[in-house]
């Protein structure tokens, strides 16, 4: 591929969840927003992404998978005793410590623990760098440029496609390869209330009251998810594993699925209609299909959002934007616009015709 070729993969996923608290607010309520004039429910990105890195655990190989933490000491200390078994912890932790200061990473003491002042997103190879460069220098001054070039390369799978932002110093960025949008219901939604008792089961049998009770708000919907792909981005970060990692990040947003009251309400379903493009102008969000709210009528909201996603995807490549280099689709009525495929087809063709386009390249 071209350094300045631009080539984008986008997804879009249609998914019905019964009642559920997929994704909650500071008062334990479903998310919501208003769009179109009407309340929609809503999945924040960050809902969608931990769940697609707890999945890239099942996926991936351990060393593309990266760590998110400020527990970045105890990752390096853990890597150097491994290297050098003979390294006392208190040694190897202090080594930990002053490799990440020289790479300009600022550390604390919280609780006896060292810690980042931050979230930090680091990958084992990055991790394995650092641990060398520490066993080698000893006590010995450590030169910034080699700490900083040792976590800017070899980032992990979801590290290219996330992205990482430093604010201790910004020349330790990445940016993000993959954007993935808020989830919104295709319709209005309204949130109920479930009022439940729980029984003490050592409790006297002759007590009429419960031991508990309580109430847990709820809505279910039809959601439309969006996520897009910046092939030339990830490939400048992972090169020939760039195709691999598109296809897992594909299979983890469509798969995956955020864990809020999971335990209560068990709301694992699969997509209803997949539609993939591989695009050579610019991603496009889809979003728009559903401005109007979409009322449900014999088949539901399913059967009216993926009819309003079709048509409005047809009429914004008449209009507005080219026509997709490649287009395929999962599920009923999704024909008109691409390939109809499994998943697992869809997944294979698109890794092929990503691999494809890099040799040709």
């Amino acid at each position: 591929m071209r350094n300045d070729e631009r080539l984008y993969v986008d997804i879009h996923v249609l998914q019905t969840v019964p009642p559920s608290c997929v994704n909650r607010d500071d008062t334990g309520s479903p998310k919501t927003a208003v769009y179109g004039g009407v309340t929609r429910a809503r999945v924040s990105s960050q809902a969608w992404k931990r769940a697609m890195r707890l999945k890239f655990r099942e996926m991936l190989s351990e060393g593309d998978v990266s760590q998110r933490t400020k527990m970045v000491v105890d990752l390096i200390a853990a890597e150097i005793i491994a290297l050098s078994p003979d390294c006392s912890e208190k040694q190897a932790q202090s080594l930990g410590r002053k490799v990440l200061e020289a790479a300009g990473i600022k550390i604390k003491e919280d609780k006896e623990k060292l810690k980042t002042g931050a979230l930090f997103f680091i990958s084992p190879s990055q991790v394995h760098a650092l641990a060398a460069i520490a066993l080698r220098e000893g006590d010995g001054k450590f030169d910034k440029a080699e700490c900083q070039a040792a976590l800017k390369s070899m980032p992990g799978v979801d590290l290219a496609l996330f992205g990482r932002m430093v604010a201790d110093d910004p020349c330790l960025n990445y940016d993000a390869a993959a954007q993935v949008a808020h989830a919104i219901s295709t319709h209005a939604v309204e949130n109920e209330y479930d009022y439940f008792t729980a029984v003490d089961d050592c409790f006297p049998e002759d007590n009429a009251g419960a031991g508990h009770l309580g109430t847990v708000e709820f809505n279910s919907s039809t959601l439309y998810r969006y996520a897009t792909v910046n092939v030339g981005e990830l490939e400048g970060m992972l090169g020939g594993k760039t195709p691999e990692a598109v296809k897992a990040f594909l299979e983890a947003f469509i798969r995956s699925m955020p864990t809020g009251k999971q335990n209560t309400f068990a709301n694992w379903t699969r997509p209803d209609a997949v539609y993939v493009t591989v695009r050579r102008d610019q991603p496009i969000n889809l979003a728009g299909a559903f401005e109007k709210p979409v009322r449900a009528g014999n088949e539901g909201h399913v059967g009216n959002s993926i009819h309003a996603l079709v048509e409005y995807a047809k009429e914004t490549y008449a209009d507005f934007a080219s026509a997709p280099v490649l287009a395929l689709t999962v599920g009923k009525g999704m024909e008109g616009l691409g390939e109809p495929h499994s998943v697992d087809e869809l997944l294979d063709a698109l890794e092929a015709w990503l691999n494809s386009h890099e040799a040709q390249g």
